[in-house]
């Protein structure tokens, strides 16, 4: 069997790179894009010379002001950005059809069938690397290596404007000095186990048998004992093989509060709607997806008569499922939503918003995080006191 050859490809500081882009002023200095910083918003992108400061993504605007004085603040500008996010994507698309766009400024590609074409795996890496910085006038940090995760590893490694490459032979050795926190699916109450047990690197993770990590951590044992040798089969999936839009979070500590897991539920409800708006899909079924501090996953779906992309309907529908799981002492670690059975509906009215489908007040919601951002309008019991 062939090997495989996956590209990821990370665009540097996104948003702020392309309001310096556009705005030679602009260069040089440390720029936040996101919310008001005397207001409520977060950091959507900070350019590296923010960073310097300590400017991270999602850090309260008031707080990366403080941190950094001289920065200058810009709005989302999410028009703008998603036409170069489409410049690039188009780009990716000339090589293979296999990409997966994972967020407007990230996503995967599977070149293994590309390289009688195009070459090696870095060598189209490289091309990819110097066509942005040519046509798009932007940096990208790309990893290529045997898997999604290991190509994932690479690029951060590679940030900013960087290229790592890393073969099959080297895995191993490349994720050794690595955090345990940087594998997928541990969060902070997983490190926080593993440093108990003097587990601080991957490194140090690889020397435990994949029973006594069963032991500590049930089926999660499994996971992180094949991530630790860089192990993951996970496909390449191009946007028009997806079967469902979908959007989950884990817990930074593992909780069985309702309040606190129906708010995020909502959340993610809102996320998953506007996606499908975007996309002009509508689904049939909604899936609930639960997965417990012992790593034990469950899936709860319905499936309504009429496809919908109302956030409303999304909720209520994956609340309800949640109502009927009795959690008992049971805390989640993870919770997501889903919608798939892709389906076509009839003409929408322009006032009728029950069946769920595409409701004004839901494409006014997205009109204006569209203009100023994700965070620029919240429910109400979303926003913390």
């Amino acid at each position: 069997m062939v090997a495989r050859q996956i590209i990821h490809i990370d665009m540097d500081a996104f948003f702020a790179a392309i309001e310096q882009r556009d705005n030679p002023q602009l260069r040089g200095k440390p720029v936040i894009v996101g919310g008001d910083p005397d207001g409520r918003g977060v950091v959507s992108s900070a350019s590296y010379e923010a960073r310097q400061y300590g400017v991270k993504s999602a850090m309260p605007c008031g707080q990366a002001r403080r941190r950094c004085p001289p920065a200058v603040f810009l709005r989302v500008n999410m028009d703008k950005y998603k036409q170069v996010s489409a410049q690039v994507m188009q780009i990716l698309g000339e090589y293979t059809p296999l990409v997966e766009q994972v967020s407007v400024d990230e996503a995967f590609l599977d070149v293994t069938g590309s390289r009688q074409l195009f070459g090696t795996a870095e060598q189209i890496a490289t091309e990819i690397r110097w066509r942005i910085k040519q046509q798009v006038e932007l940096n990208a940090s790309v990893g290529v290596a045997p898997n999604k995760f290991v190509a994932k590893m690479a690029s951060e490694k590679a940030k900013p404007d960087g290229l790592v490459v890393i073969e099959a032979e080297e895995v191993e050795d490349f994720l050794g000095d690595l955090p345990v926190t940087q594998l997928w699916g541990v969060g902070g109450s997983t490190a926080r186990r593993l440093h108990k047990l003097g587990i601080d690197t991957v490194g140090q993770l690889r020397q435990y048998p994949q029973e006594m990590l069963v032991e500590h951590f049930g089926k999660q044992g499994r996971h992180l004992y094949r991530l630790a040798r860089g192990q993951d089969d996970s496909p390449v999936q191009p946007e028009g093989e997806r079967k469902s839009v979908s959007h989950e979070t884990t817990f930074a500590q593992d909780t069985a509060d309702p309040e606190v897991l129906r708010a995020t539920l909502l959340e993610l409800s809102e996320q998953v709607g506007r996606r499908l708006r975007a996309h002009n899909l509508l689904g049939r079924t909604i899936t609930l997806k639960l997965r417990f501090a012992d790593f034990t996953t469950i899936t709860r779906s319905e499936t309504r008569a009429e496809p919908m992309a109302a956030d409303e309907q999304i909720y209520t529908t994956a609340a309800s499922l949640l109502e009927k799981i009795k959690l008992g002492r049971r805390k989640v670690r993870l919770i997501g939503v889903g919608v798939g059975n892709f389906g076509q509906s009839g003409q929408l009215s322009l006032w009728d918003t029950s069946d769920g489908k595409r409701p004004p007040v839901d494409q006014s919601i997205d009109e204006l995080r569209e203009r100023f951002g994700p965070d620029s309008i919240k429910r109400a019991r979303l926003i913390d006191e």
